[in-house]
C-alpha cells in the first residue's frame, strides 16, 4: 500500500511538473482588448465599399471568382487599451462566409481617439443577438478624466452605412 502511494504521488508530481513546463498557448483575444460587442447587421450586393473611412490595414473578403456576390454580416465594436491607459475604439465589419466569420474591414473611430478616453464599457442596443435590420446602435461609456463619472457616447450606423458618433442625450 505504501509503495502504491509513493508511485501515485510520483506520477502526480511528474504530471504536475510537465503541465507547468508546457508553454502556454497563444491568447485567443489580446489582453489589450478591454471591451467588445458584436451587434447590428449589414448586407450588400458584393460591389459596395466596406464601411466608410477606409482603414490602412483592412482585410479584404473579396469574391475569389471576381464576380459580385451577395454579402452580409454583423458589426463588432471594441476598445483597445493603450500603454497610457487610454483607449482606441475600432469598428469591424464581420462577413458571414461559407467557411465562417471573416473580417471585411476594420476602422479606428477617430472621434474617440481624439478624446483620449478611458473606456469603461461598451453595450449594444439590446442583448437579443444580431438583428436582421441594417445598421448598428451601441453605446460606449468613457471618461476623459480618470476621476470623473463616465459619459455615454452613441455609435450609430444607418441603413446606408453612414457612421455617426456623438455624445448620448437622455
Amino acid at each position: 500500500m505504501a509503495m502504491r502511494r509513493i508511485l501515485m504521488t510520483s506520477l502526480l508530481l511528474a504530471g504536475w511538473s510537465i503541465a507547468e513546463a508546457a508553454p502556454a498557448q497563444d491568447a485567443i483575444l489580446p489582453a489589450s482588448v478591454i471591451f467588445a460587442t458584436s451587434t447590428g447587421y449589414w448586407e450588400d450586393d458584393g460591389n459596395a465599399p466596406d464601411v466608410e473611412r477606409a482603414p490602412t490595414g483592412a482585410e479584404s473578403v473579396a469574391n475569389p471568382e471576381g464576380g459580385a456576390a451577395q454579402r452580409h454580416g454583423y458589426y463588432k465594436l471594441f476598445a483597445v487599451r493603450q500603454p497610457d491607459r487610454t483607449s482606441k475604439v475600432y469598428l469591424q465589419q464581420i462577413a458571414q462566409t461559407e467557411t465562417g466569420p471573416a473580417i471585411a474591414s476594420t476602422i479606428e473611430l477617430q472621434e474617440f481617439s481624439d478624446l483620449k478616453p478611458y473606456v469603461t464599457d461598451i453595450r449594444p442596443e439590446n442583448s437579443n443577438g444580431i438583428i436582421k435590420q441594417p445598421g448598428l446602435f451601441a453605446t460606449v461609456y468613457l471618461k476623459t478624466d480618470p476621476a470623473a463619472e463616465p459619459d455615454g457616447w452613441t455609435v450609430l450606423i444607418d441603413e446606408f452605412g453612414d457612421i455617426t458618433v456623438e455624445k448620448a442625450t437622455n
